[in-house]
């Protein structure tokens, strides 16, 4: 059985890498999509947020097969399943996870779900985790999935392990974000920067991963946090999270932060996907210090490590993808301290929200710089309710 939906479209780039984009190419359009199939499930999406993941697909930077639905940082409800479905069942609330781990590859033994042979390939090729796509044009033509995902639509058929239920009441707005930023930016500070209490820490690029890095780093009891932006709305929002300090994205901030601090931060977290904001975090660092990456700059990009200061430094530079963490674990452990009053991510995001037809306009804003999430709110789009 196929239903129809409402879903933005990415049907080519938005212009040649480092040329102003054409926002206007991702639009809402109606498409076909097919029921789920074996171990898939079918969901009513509520909320999505803008990603710069989805930025860089429509930019170009990051080249995917095209035309493809964005969205992978989102949350709804459960409306159907396939078969040899059992983690959940229709009327369970649900966060996506863009790595939906298949629990036996290499990775996944070891202990690293996030880096899952099967959804890595499934996620390059445009598919869902267990292959095959269930999104075609009006003609039949076949459309990519983003990230095993493609949440900006009204609905979306997932692999069964691409959803995470969390508990019914939960907030789906805020849970929204605990797929992507949340675990991308709380995840780095816990499990691959593996902060600890009253040591100091500067997070660099403060967009909607590096805030919630900033609000990690409020959780652990890191002393003090530093952010650094270049816009001023994004260092404001980072203080009204918990900043303790913030600095301009130049090389004056450099020289004041080690000052600051009496020759540099024990950890610099740097979120930005930008070679100087990878450079800056590293100058940032006292001895023994670690670096830990989250931002993912352009495949092109490159940045000249110098060797020796690593070896007579002792320093520690490390990337981590999706928080080096477990999704399935950690968001409801995330949603729980939401609920808690303890991790206040709601707060990532401003209160209002947009529509599926201001998706172009809302990727506009995430790209000069908005300072937080931009959230789409699908729950009175189209006709799949």
């Amino acid at each position: 059985m196929t239903s129809t939906i409402t879903a933005a479209v990415l049907r080519g780039p938005g212009g040649e890498p480092g040329a102003a984009p054409d926002f206007g190419r991702l639009a809402a359009e109606q498409v076909l999509l097919d029921e789920p199939g074996d171990g898939e499930v079918l969901v009513d999406v509520h909320f999505a947020s803008l990603c710069h993941s989805d930025l860089s697909v429509l930019t170009g930077d990051r080249p995917r097969p095209l035309p493809m639905v964005l969205g992978h940082e989102a949350a709804g409800v459960v409306a159907s399943t396939g078969r040899a479905v059992s983690s959940v069942r229709p009327g369970d609330p649900v966060v996506f996870t863009y790595v939906a781990a298949c629990g036996r590859c290499e990775f996944c033994r070891e202990g690293r779900p996030v880096l899952c042979s099967r959804a890595h390939a499934a996620n390059g090729a445009g598919e869902l985790a267990g292959g095959g796509r269930r999104l075609r044009a009006a003609d039949g033509s076949p459309i990519h999935h983003h990230l095993g995902v493609s949440a900006f639509a009204t609905r979306a058929v997932v692999d069964a392990d691409s959803v995470i239920p969390v508990p019914r009441g939960t907030d789906l707005r805020s849970a929204a974000l605990l797929g992507c930023a949340v675990s991308t930016g709380v995840g780095a500070v816990c499990h691959s920067a593996r902060v600890g209490l009253g040591e100091s820490a500067a997070v660099f690029g403060c967009g909607g991963v590096g805030l919630a890095a900033v609000l990690g780093l409020r959780a652990v009891g890191a002393a003090p946090i530093i952010a650094v932006d270049l816009h001023e709305a994004n260092r404001a929002r980072a203080r009204e999270l918990g900043a303790d300090h913030v600095f301009p994205a130049d090389e004056a901030s450099i020289a004041a932060i080690r000052e600051l601090t009496g020759g540099g931060v024990r950890h610099a977290i740097e979120a930005a996907g930008a070679v100087p904001a990878v450079d800056s975090a590293y100058r940032c660092l006292r001895r023994g210090g670690r670096l830990t990456t989250v931002g993912l700059a352009n495949p092109a990009a490159r940045w000249p490590v110098p060797p020796a200061e690593l070896v007579a430094h002792d320093i520690t530079v490390a990337g981590s993808y999706l928080g080096s963490g477990s999704p399935q674990r950690d968001v409801p452990r995330f949603a729980e301290l939401h609920r808690a009053g303890r991790l206040p991510v709601d707060r990532l995001a401003g209160d209002g929200s947009i529509r599926l037809a201001e998706i172009g306009a809302g990727m506009a804003q995430l790209h000069a710089g908005y300072p937080g999430r931009i959230v789409v709110d699908l729950t009175e789009e189209g006709t799949a309710r």
